[in-house]
């Protein structure tokens, strides 16, 4: 029985990362032997085992076959047989199937050290095609190692995977899963032009896909099409550190730009409502919490009006932030503003200028919360719609006599 660490702890410590997590690929044992030594197991599909002491996980050697379509069709074989290199080879990056030994030596047989010299991101086999989870993982990856590049022949490889199919069998669950981490690393935009250039974005996700064919305002987007200026937002965000459902929802914010019609072009009127409808039915097939379905749906569709706040008058203002539900979700207002932030200065030229809307529609908000609402139901009566319109008013009065005293 030889235990050897593996995977991302190995390269990470290569590129001198830190490290959090560690993984272990046990060979020459059965799963009896390793109960007798105190392991747990806890693996479902396949052998794994939770340290007696350190709790972390150690897998058993095993090999895979394919045997249906979509990340799920395999079958597992492991025995104290399987040699460290055939757990190695069925793994997806060269630079992932590295293993340290006890004593610190590197087994390497696939070139995960030249790869991480030459800064590239290579499948290790052609076994790569039988999951397209890794099509995914590949993609992220490259958000994360944003100086690494795709292997010409790994992208060769993915485009086939797309052409077969096998991107159509991936769960919702499992594309969501993929999508929110990438969405998370340290520039965004690389994971969907990855994703786009293999030709997966237009499985995915086609209503973001298409954005890339659409021309824009170029007084207003000097950075050209519809898809550019989103990777831009998204990156904008990231850099600021926006948590996920921020970044979520500026990913989705302009969907609506890919149904103008040719005749509107290069201006997209009345694109947010269209964006808005287009968030909420993607939302809804990615199965993404509700927490990022709702702030899509509400930056898609009300972002051009936040961006014009300023010059609106008082009473849309007020209906702007009533539709924005800031007395209920304060919180959420932030998220909203933090999302319109970047979509303006997630442009080229844009990144210092400063973002006004945000510190009005603040304060505007802040007047509204201040409202007695109870003592106003209490001197109009019980009757709902006119509890409604007393509020209403009120809301306008105190937004008034705020920005009227602004310098």
């Amino acid at each position: 029985m030889k235990t050897y660490c593996v995977g991302g702890a190995v390269r990470d410590e290569l590129l001198g990362l830190p490290v959090s997590d560690h993984d272990w690929v046990v060979v020459g044992a059965t799963p009896e032997e390793m109960v007798a030594r105190g392991f747990r197991p806890v693996g479902k599909d396949f052998p794994v085992f939770l340290h007696p002491e350190t709790k972390e996980e150690h897998a058993l050697a095993r090999t895979e076959r394919k045997t249906a379509r979509g990340y799920r069709g395999f079958q597992v074989h492991y025995a104290p047989d399987v040699t460290l290199e055939q757990d190695l080879r069925r793994r997806d990056l060269t630079i992932n199937a590295i293993a340290r030994a006890e004593d610190g030596t590197l087994i390497d047989p696939y070139g995960g050290q030249r790869d991480l010299a030459g800064r590239c991101l290579r499948h290790v086999s052609e076994s790569f095609v039988e999951d397209p989870v890794r099509i995914l993982r590949l993609a992220r990856f490259a958000a994360r190692f944003t100086d690494f590049s795709v292997a010409p022949e790994t992208v060769a490889l993915m485009r086939l995977m797309v052409d077969e199919g096998e991107v159509d069998a991936l769960v919702p669950e499992r594309v969501w899963q993929e999508i929110s981490r990438g969405l998370m690393e340290q520039q965004p935009s690389r994971m969907f032009e990855v994703l786009l250039t293999c030709g997966a974005l237009e499985r995915i996700i086609p209503e973001l896909a298409g954005l890339w064919k659409v021309s824009q305002d170029p007084a207003q987007h000097p950075e050209g099409d519809a898809g550019t200026h989103v990777m831009g937002v998204i990156d904008y965000a990231a850099a600021r550190d926006f948590a996920l459902p921020v970044r979520y929802a500026v990913l989705l914010h302009d969907l609506g730009k890919g149904a103008t019609p040719a005749a509107a072009l290069p201006r997209h009127p009345d694109h947010e409502a269209r964006s808005a409808e287009l968030a909420a039915a993607v939302s809804l097939r990615l199965r993404a919490p509700i927490e990022c379905q709702d702030l899509a749906v509400l930056v898609a569709r009300e972002h051009g009006q936040i961006h014009q706040a300023a010059g609106l008058p008082v009473e849309q203002l007020v209906e702007l932030l009533e539709r924005l539900d800031v007395m209920r979700r304060p919180a959420r207002l932030e998220g909203i503003l933090e999302a319109a932030e970047a979509d303006f200065r997630g442009r080229p030229g844009y990144e210092q200028e400063p973002f006004d809307p945000a510190a009005l529609l603040r304060r505007a908000a802040a007047a509204i919360r201040a409202i007695d609402a109870g003592a106003i139901a209490g001197r109009v009566g019980p009757d709902a719609q006119r509890i409604k319109d007393a509020l209403h008013a009120a809301r306008v009065a105190a937004v008034a006599a705020t920005l009227s005293n602004e310098p």
